[in-house]
């Protein structure tokens, strides 16, 4: 599971011209799912995500993490987290999980940072044609990825 981590002052989705899920200050969670990810996986990330102290404290430290500032989450599935550029130009998503794999896992990742969050994560729709505004704070831009632990 690969995830992109930006920090915002707010974020939205929109689909068709709807919004279907906006949040002030907290995290846009752009997140790829690969087919041998696992439960195991995603709670890992999830307590990662919530417990990541990219938020500024009284001395303007990153010191505080989402749960501290009572923060918000949107989280959007991005499949194209697993590009592979590495032969000609036309990037290859073979390694992205299929729909039937990675739907449920977004869906459980969803659920998963609702009940650590203490509150509602909103979402875009999994396999939609999204349009995502954000005000990126800072910039804070993290990368992390379920199969280099070590290095997260």
């Amino acid at each position: 599971m690969r995830a992109v981590i930006q920090r915002v002052s707010h974020a939205s989705c929109l689909v068709d011209g709807e919004v279907t899920g906006a949040i002030r200050e907290g995290l846009l969670i752009l997140l790829g799912v690969e087919d041998d990810d696992t439960k195991d996986d995603m709670e890992w990330l999830g307590q990662k995500l919530v417990n990541l102290r990219i938020f500024s404290d009284e001395q303007g430290l990153m010191n505080k993490s989402i749960r501290d500032i009572d923060g918000n989450i949107l989280l959007i599935s991005q499949f194209t987290l697993y590009a592979s550029t590495k032969k000609g130009n036309r990037p290859s998503f073979i390694r992205a999980a299929k729909p039937d794999k990675a739907k449920p896992i977004y869906e459980a990742m969803a659920h998963f940072l609702t009940s650590l969050l203490g509150k509602e994560v909103q979402c875009g729709i999994f396999g939609a044609d999204m349009k995502i505004e954000l005000l990126n704070d800072g910039p804070v831009t993290i990368m992390m990825n379920t199969k280099d632990k070590e290095n997260y």
